[in-house]
């Protein structure tokens, strides 16, 4: 950092793939997991959810106030680009002169009022929105929180606000949670490869795990949110267009945010654990050429 011309003070980072960074003074974390059992068998041996485990190892750098207020912020960050792709028309820059189309979505569903918000079929237009808004706020180089990647950008914060919005009882305590444990996944997902090679399957696994912990699934069933999430959508990219990520990525996202829901809805139901664990999946169904 400098402070008129004065080194205040440094530290190095280097990049060690996409959407990660690393430090050379890296400290020792409690629970050091690489893969999914690893993960669950953790919880189990401590007795704690997968969200408390990762705030355990966040602990390391930062207050829990302090991670708190962070999560919060990056939760507010995505609520403020969807509000902004909620307001602005016109066409995208480059060639294949795509339309933003969030804004008039928005006020169609808005002339509905809030008595229609509870209905099923409007509440999945709601989540397709959310999710193509924030593509388009991305699209059109305005501000957006990067997560898992740039072209799966629009599922988290679309599942995120559909927990905000629909589920009873949805709190502040619930938001940290559910990024907490999508943390957790992009973790896993991190630890065997790049997540650009699946991104948006990627996406789907972090945004169903964090909806099903807050939903109130065990460890497990959270699991198997990420397998039902990711298994069908391996190797799913958003490969730029004439050089720009707008379609299909757009409607690839709106899709998404729905199947994670889905994903989240179906663990919830199940008894009985996955044939194959996810981490099998990631293993081998994401990878980059």
């Amino acid at each position: 950092m400098v402070e008129d011309s004065m080194s205040v003070s440094t530290f190095d980072i280097f990049k060690v793939g996409i959407g990660s960074s690393g430090s050379v003074d890296e400290h020792p974390i409690p629970y050091p997991f690489r893969s999914g059992e690893e993960l669950l068998q953790m919880c189990k041996e401590s007795g704690r959810t997968i969200a408390d485990l990762v705030l355990e190892n966040e602990k390391c750098w930062r207050s829990t106030y302090d991670i708190r207020a962070g999560l919060l912020a990056i939760a507010g960050a995505m609520d403020a680009s969807i509000a902004r792709g909620c307001s602005i028309g016109g066409e995208l820059h480059g060639p294949i002169r795509v339309r933003r189309r969030a804004a008039g979505q928005y006020q169609q569903l808005s002339k509905r009022g809030e008595g229609s918000l509870r209905a099923p079929l409007l509440m999945r237009d709601r989540v397709n929105l959310y999710a193509r808004a924030v593509k388009e706020e991305r699209a059109a180089g305005g501000r957006f929180v990067t997560a898992p990647i740039n072209g799966a950008a629009g599922v988290i914060p679309a599942v995120l606000r559909y927990y905000r919005k629909f589920v009873p009882g949805a709190n502040e305590d619930g938001v940290v949670d559910f990024l907490l444990t999508a943390t957790a996944i992009g973790i896993i997902c991190r630890e065997d490869v790049s997540p650009s090679g699946a991104e948006v399957g990627v996406a789907y696994s972090m945004a169903a795990a964090g909806l099903a912990a807050v939903l109130g699934g065990s460890n497990e069933q959270i699991e198997n949110a990420v397998e039902i999430a990711l298994a069908p959508n391996l190797d799913i990219t958003c490969d730029p267009v004439e050089g720009f990520a707008q379609h299909p990525c757009i409607e690839r996202n709106s899709m998404g945010a729905i199947k994670a829901i889905n994903a989240a809805r179906m663990a919830l139901r199940r008894s009985a654990t996955s044939k194959i664990r996810h981490q099998n999946w990631i293993s081998c169904g994401v990878g980059t050429d």
